[in-house]
């Protein structure tokens, strides 16, 4: 495996740690499946797969979870990650997922102090007329602070944990090799696409720990929002921002996450449940550019009716193409039309083996449930949801960006019932999937496509002579080859000939104890302790064929 070549030991030791909370979750088997404990025993470090019952009676969703968050921030992030796939992962471990919001213990102020003064120039009370060294809000990659600039305002000062960036570079590296090697060892694994998982964690991370990127993604937003002034996006002072800082207008408002207190202060909840869903709707279909991780806590309600949005380390690109593909889906469920959405997800398969008649007809199934049903009383966020069961149950995964979408979706519908019971996510959606369709079809749109299909055309017929030259030439002088990436066919030959030098092996030790045995019944010929010597021989010659197989048994894991 993989892990047998790491060369970093650099990183042994955080895979240690690593591994060392696994064991104690009860994950001990897939520590030695994935060749950990092996790989740590050459290295001097032994790992205790020793579990502590208390968790290992637990549901292995909240096992898993819990196991993320003693393993750090990048775990924690991977769970969050994890929590958008609703395609790969059933409910109950979703719910899990989704527990995973980042609360940690505060660094001591007097480590965050020493980095503050370096990223700004001056001691923090210096910088600003008061500074509360007491955080306001703790997680594993930054954590918050309240300050009053000189003018009077106030202002959140978040601030990246000091040290974190090493752990998470190593914690990245271990990543990459495990999800490189789970993808070429387990087909059944593969197809929850565990590179494609990772890349999406590295972006993300890469991100959030950019102070000064999560500005960028608010301006950008601000921007495309200036004609709403019910949303409040929060500015920016550049003067103090960085990688590792930002400083930002404060939010003084009440987060969705507290619906009595909204209630008490007067606010219009269906109104804020129809503002909350148009906001983030325009930014997926009309923008392509949105707030991924909408949870209540990042929602504030303001004084008439205002919707302040915070947090923007983690959001969500949507390519022309992916955008198209989703208004269609969206398009066609809200019309039930069973064809366009069946099509739309035998695109998105990447597994050759997917019966597409079989999902065809499940997908008919489905969306023949809902006929006849009025609009109002479609729940659009079911629907995604039972869509992404069958998605589950054919082994279709949604490109990690749809992925991110789709749980937007689903996380608004549910904040909109919250708030209003008649909430209709659907005849919400609906004039922004046909805005986003009649873009789609627009002149200026299908110019500008013909456009490029023809430039693209062009550009192939005009190196195609050439290329076709250099073609015969190669096959006249014989070095045309033909490359076939067989990575998984050699190991198989591998285990192929272990398994038959086991059989030949096992034959010769039989052969030698029935042969050893009619020897010892034959009168005559030398002897040694009173035994025919030949006999004996063939006895010790077994024995010693015995202890091989055992011993290559063993050293391949059990017979795996």
């Amino acid at each position: 495996m993989l892990w047998e070549t790491l060369s970093a030991t650099r990183d042994l030791g955080r895979l240690h740690e690593l591994a060392s909370v696994l064991a104690r979750y009860g994950f001990g088997e897939l520590i030695r499946r994935l060749g950990l404990a092996r790989l740590l025993e050459r290295a001097g470090r032994v790992v205790s797969l020793e579990r502590i019952n208390d968790l290992v009676a637990l549901p292995p969703p909240e096992r898993v979870r819990r196991a993320m968050e003693e393993m750090g921030p990048c775990f924690v992030k991977l769970g969050q990650v994890l929590a958008t796939r609703v395609d790969l992962f059933a409910p109950e471990w979703i719910a899990e997922f989704e527990k995973l919001q980042n609360r940690v213990p505060a660094v001591p102020f007097a480590q965050v102090r020493e980095q503050l003064k370096a990223d700004l120039g001056a001691p923090p009370e210096q910088v600003f007329a008061a500074f509360d060294p007491e955080p306001i809000a703790a997680a594993s990659i930054a954590q918050v602070y309240r300050a009053q600039l000189h003018d009077g305002s106030t202002v959140a000062v978040k601030v990246r944990r000091p040290g974190i960036k090493p752990l998470v570079d190593a914690d990245m590296r271990l990543l990459q090799r495990l999800a490189a090697s789970i993808e070429s060892e387990s087909l059944e694994l593969a197809r929850y696409q565990p590179r494609a998982l990772v890349r999406q964690l590295q972006s993300s991370l890469g991100l959030e720990m950019d102070l000064a990127a999560e500005c960028r993604h608010a301006e950008r937003i601000a921007a495309a929002f200036a004609d709403e002034p019910a949303l409040v996006v929060p500015a920016v002072h550049w003067q103090w921002t960085g990688e590792r800082i930002n400083v930002q207008q404060f939010v003084d408002g009440i987060p969705l996450s507290d619906l009595a207190a909204i209630q008490a202060a007067g606010g219009n909840c269906p109104g804020i449940a129809r503002l909350g869903a148009q906001v983030e709707l325009r930014m997926l279909f009309i923008d392509g550019f949105f707030h991924a991780d909408p949870h209540p806590g990042n929602v504030f309600w303001l004084p008439g009716d205002r919707l302040a949005l915070i947090d923007y380390g983690m959001v969500g690109r949507l390519s022309d193409v992916r955008r198209g593909q989703m208004v269609e889906l969206l398009d066609a469920l809200v019309r039930r039309d069973p064809g366009p959405v069946a099509e739309v997800l035998l695109d998105w398969a990447v597994d050759d083996r997917v019966d597409a008649d079989a999902l065809t007809q499940q997908v008919e199934a489905f969306i023949d449930r809902y006929h006849g049903v009025p609009l109002k009383e479609l729940h659009l966020g079911t629907m995604i949801g039972e869509i992404t069961g069958l998605l589950r149950e054919h082994r279709v995964a949604l490109p990690p960006d749809l992925a991110m979408m789709v749980k937007v979706l689903v996380t608004l519908e549910g904040i909109g019932r919250r708030f209003d019971p008649d909430f209709d996510m659907a005849s919400e959606a609906a004039p922004f999937l046909q805005r986003a369709m009649l873009a789609r079809y627009s002149p200026r749109a299908l110019a500008r496509r013909g456009r490029r299909a023809v430039g693209d055309t062009l550009g192939l017929l005009s190196s195609l002579p050439t290329e076709l030259r250099h073609l015969l030439r190669e096959a006249r002088r014989g070095r045309m080859n033909v490359n076939l990436d067989v990575e998984r066919l050699e190991k198989f030959g591998q285990r192929v000939e272990h398994s038959a030098n086991r059989l030949a092996m096992s034959a010769l030790v039989a052969a030698l104890i029935v042969g050893s045995s009619i020897v010892m019944t034959v009168p005559g010929g030398p002897t040694f302790l009173g035994l025919p010597f030949f006999g004996l021989l063939g006895f010790v010659g077994a024995m010693l064929g015995s202890f091989w197989l055992l011993y290559s048994i063993w050293r391949s894991g059990g017979g795996r």
